[in-house]
This record gives C-alpha cells, structure tokens and sequence, in this order.
C-alpha cells in the first residue's frame, strides 16, 4: 500500500524563516535553519534550546488547582490517610502513576494504586474504581493522566465522602463537579505558561509542590527519568518545559540505579546514553505492551520494585509481551490495509471492526494505516455487542472535534486532536461509519502527501562530523523531529543486507555520472523495507533522517521514502538553503 504510493509524495524544502539569517550570522551554521524552524528567533533563545537548563521548569504552583491540591495531600500524608492513585494503562499513565505514588509513599501516605484494565474495564476513570478506592478506605483519590471527563465517577467518588483530585491534559469537560480540584493546563482559568504537559509532567509538577511545601529536597534525577518516560511516548510536543523534562530527564535514566528500569534497558538492549528514539521505539513499548495485552500493573510493578530479582523477571514478561504485541499489530494491519485497498474511491475517512482484532493493538494500528493511507483512521475490535477501539489522524485535521460531533453515537469516547478512544455498539457502527463518511469532505490539500526536508546533501557529507552537530538538536520528538535530509542522486554499492522482520541495510554513493570518480560509500537503514529497498537501482534519491549505529559505530541514514532521481544535478546546486 505505501510502497505503490509513494510516488505520488511531494518532496518540499521546508521554509526558512527570516530569524534564521541572524541565527547563522552568530555562528550557528548548518543549525540555523533548523533553529529557527523550531521557533527559535535569538541567539539567547538557540542556547536554552541546545542547552536544556533546570531553570526552565516552570513553577508547579502557578497551575491552577495546585494550591489546593497540594495542602489537601499534605494533610492527607500527615495523618497518614489512604491515598488511592488511579492512572491509565499506557506508559504516560503508568509513570505518572508510580511516580506520584513513590513520592506519596515518602511523604507518610499509605497509597493505593489503581491501574484500569483495557480489556475488560477500558480508559479512564469510572465508578468501579471509586468503589475499589472506597473498599481501600481511601479518604482521597488522585487521578493522573484521566479523570476530567469522567464527571459521574468524580461525582461518585464525592457523594462517598472522598475528595477527588484531578490531574489531566486531556480536553477539558463541561460538566465538572465543582467540588472536585483540578489540575490541567487546558482549563480555561489556568495560566499556567506552558500548556503541553503530559500526564506524567503534571505528576512531575505535583510532586515537585508536594515536596517544596513539605520542606524535603527534590530529588530531581528520581522525578525526571519517570517523567521523561511519559513525556517521550505520549508524543506531546518536546518544545519548552517538555524539552527540559525529556532531555534532563534523559541524563537521568541514562545514570538511574533503578532496578526495574536498568532491568528493561538490559531487555531492550540498551547500552551507553539513552536517547529519546531508545525511549519511544525501545523502552516505551514494552511498559505499553503490559497494558495492551495483559495487565498494566505488570508495568507499574517494574518501576516500582526495589528487588533486582524480581525486577529481570517483570522485564522479561514485558519483552515477551511487547513480541507477542508486535505480531498482533501486523496481522491487524495487513487485513485493516487489504479492506481498505478495495475502496475506490478512498473516502475521507477510513473505519473498520472485526472480532478478530485485538482492541490492545489497533490504536497503533491505526497510527501506521493513518500514516499509509494519509487520511484518519479509527479501528475497533468487537466483543460481543460492543466495538472498543482507537483512532489516529493526520497532521492539521483535529479527529476529536470531528468524532466529537458523533459523541450520542458513542457509549464512550475522549482523546486528542490526533488520537481519540471510543466505544460502540457494534448495531450502530454501519451506521457510524457511513455517517463519518458523509461528513468527512477534507479540503483537499490535506490529503496530499508531503514530506518536508531540511538540508539537501551530497552523500559524501554524511559523517560523524554532521551527525555531532545535528546531535546537538536532540533530544527529538513531536515538535522537534529529527530533521529529515535529502540525498541523491546515488546508486547502491554491493548487495542488500537482510534481518528481522523485513528489514535492510545498504551502502550507496553519489552518482555523478560516467567517469567521474566514486564517492565515499553511506550505509542506508529501511525498517520494514525489503520489497522496497529492492527496487532502488539505477539513480534514485532518498528521504531519510541521521542516526547512530552503534553496532558499527557510525551514522546512518534511516530511511523514509525513496523515489528515482529527478536528475543528475548535484543536491547544492538545488537548494536554498
């Protein structure tokens, strides 16, 4: 499916904004560009971008609700009541969850908690979990990462003689109970100067009150490296207070003695300094592959244990895990991409079910459809009378809003602008779906593909020289993505190499026509790239982003897309920049 087209991509120089000719005037080169990309107007501004500092963490009391909330758990902690947690079952809800409760549990509490199950409980906060934190006895509950559109379970919760506190980065519900407190940025009454955070960085924000109105010390590394987690694979933008959270959060874990997360990194193979690609494609799935397939609380137990035994055992039934997720994610995908293939025309949006399919995996299976097929995707796996699933949009088009405006069709729905979770009557989703149909009429430069590059090269700039000062972007996320480079024209240098599931490595030059002298040889990387990788001969040219290779102890190219050459011109000649 992506492999036929993508030809059809638009391949576009991103823009340079004007501030970048001042940033390369102060010597920052070859990052200028990029720099001022990323919004960065000011040599002052390009130092704290490249030099993530502790100073620019926000004051946690300047969210509005903390006040409150944090005199409401001290008292709570001082008589040492039971305090219930509840988060979610993905990693930004898991870590908001342990770290919240480490610090609660340092702090005189006894804490309870409670993680839902996706499978047979589903997202968020709801009343069954009021009555496990009532049968606890706990005299207070703390939501993180959910809560602020579950006004009937906070509702429960206070007509049960229980405060709630809610902490959240979702979009906000109209119908909250006022005598619930609130922590999120998206309140309307917040002014809080960072709007961005995750569930895991309010966590973050609570405990830092927690602690300064306690008078204990901070242990900043501690809090970071559990923030940093959550941050990274909830793909919130890495701009402002969530760069600082994830890139000193990063040193941290890089340095952390913590049991569990050294026991996930020897199972992720992970050795040396942690990176944000480590985090998002290594560590990440395999804390989301407890919640997708099992039971979160495996997760949560990892991160919390202070026992190495125990912490390799936990680990290695989340790598075991994370295999089995992958090879359900796969099948999901290739039937969901065959029943789509058939649609000609392809409509604006693309939903489908089947009893068949996992509800643990078919959200990330909707991210990679979304991505192929350029257009939202919602996919759902049905049990029984009911269709529970997920979807994931496109850049610039806000699925929330859209599915928003089906809500009465929905037994339960909530999310982001580009990803959303629902559940519905498997009678109702013909309907549902011809009716999403209907309305999804894009403008229609939405749905063309493109892909914006940032620096036009020669292979035979591609060294280690490049991959240190492009490094120095790190560390790199929504908001700040690797900056994707285009090369050609090449041609391939000996054959392909093959591992895993499909994927290649491949040496290339540049090609610079008949009797000109050879380049120096770059080595290619293509995640699931067999089939193409196979049909890159004669001149062609490639997208790709630079990264380490730290089983050859080079760089390399990832690559992105591919498309034969549109000349022979050598790539400076053509940019702009």
């Amino acid at each position: 499916m992506e492999e036929e087209r993508a030809d059809t991509t638009e391949w576009l120089e991103g823009p340079t904004p004007e501030t970048a000719e001042a940033l390369a005037e102060a010597g920052y080169g070859l990052l200028a560009a990029p720099l001022a990309r990323r919004g960065v107007r000011t040599p002052s501004e390009a130092e704290a971008f490249l030099a993530p500092h502790r100073r620019d963490l926000h004051d946690p009391f300047l969210l509005h609700g903390m006040e409150e909330a944090v005199e409401r758990l001290r008292t709570a902690c001082r008589d040492r009541r039971t305090v219930a947690v509840v988060g979610d079952y993905d990693v930004d809800g898991v870590t908001a969850c342990a770290l919240l409760t480490a610090v609660l549990r340092a702090l005189g509490a006894e804490v309870v908690p409670i993680l839902p199950n996706r499978l047979t409980e589903g997202y968020g906060f709801q009343v069954f979990q009021v009555e496990t934190a009532h049968r606890a006895g706990a005299s207070l509950v703390v939501t993180v990462d959910c809560g602020t559109t579950s006004a009937g379970a906070v509702q429960a919760a206070i007509d049960r003689g229980i405060d709630v506190i809610v902490t959240d980065h979702h979009v906000v519900g109209s119908d909250f109970p006022s005598q619930a407190i609130q922590i999120n940025p998206l309140q309307d009454d917040c002014g809080y100067p960072f709007r961005h955070l995750c569930g895991a960085g309010l966590a973050f924000k609570l405990a830092q009150g927690m602690l300064r109105r306690s008078g204990r010390e901070e242990p900043l590394a501690a809090l970071l490296r559990m923030a940093c987690l959550g941050t990274i694979a909830d793909v919130v933008p890495l701009v402002g207070e969530n760069r600082a959270i994830a890139a000193l959060g990063l040193r941290a874990l890089s340095e952390t003695r913590s049991p569990g997360l050294r026991a996930l990194m020897r199972v992720a193979r992970i050795t040396g300094p942690v990176s944000s690609t480590e985090v998002a494609f290594r560590l990440g799935p395999r804390i989301n592959a407890a919640g997708r397939l099992a039971d979160a609380g495996l997760a949560l137990r990892l991160l919390l244990t202070r026992d190495s035994a125990e912490a390799d055992r936990l680990a290695g039934e989340l790598d075991t895990l994370n295999r089995n997720r992958q090879a359900e994610e796969r099948r999901v995908v290739k039937q969901a991409a065959e029943l789509f293939a058939a649609r000609d025309p392809l409509p604006g949006i693309l939903v489908a079910w089947s009893p068949e399919w996992h509800r643990g995996v078919v959200g990330i299976a909707a991210g990679r459809l979304a991505r192929e097929f350029h257009r939202p995707v919602i996919l759902l796996g049905v049990d029984g009378e009911t269709g529970t699933g997920s979807g994931r949009s496109i850049p610039h088009l806000d699925l929330h809003s859209f599915v928003a405006g089906f809500r009465h069709r929905t037994t339960r729905f909530g999310g982001h602008p580009q990803a959303i979770g629902l559940s519905v009557a498997v009678s109702e989703l013909p309907e549902l779906r011809n009716a999403m149909e209907e309305t999804a009429e894009w403008p229609p430069e939405l749905l063309v593909r493109r892909r914006e590059y940032e620096l036009a090269l020669s292979a035979e700039k591609i060294g280690t020289g490049l991959y240190t000062e492009l490094a120095r972007l790190e560390p790199h996320g929504e908001g700040n993505r690797r900056p994707l480079i285009r090369l050609g024209p090449l041609e391939r240098v000996g054959s392909l190499r093959e591992f895993g599931q499909d994927h290649v490595k491949l040496r290339v030059r540049d090609a610079r026509g008949e009797g000109s002298e050879a380049g120096r040889p770059v080595w290619l990387l293509g995640w699931s790239w067999r089939e193409r990788a196979a049909r890159l001969d004669g001149r062609f040219e490639v997208l790709g982003a630079l990264e380490w290779d730290s089983y050859q102890g080079g760089p390399v190219v990832r690559l992105e897309d591919a498309r034969p050459a549109e000349s022979d011109q050598a790539p400076e000649r053509r940019m702009s920049a």
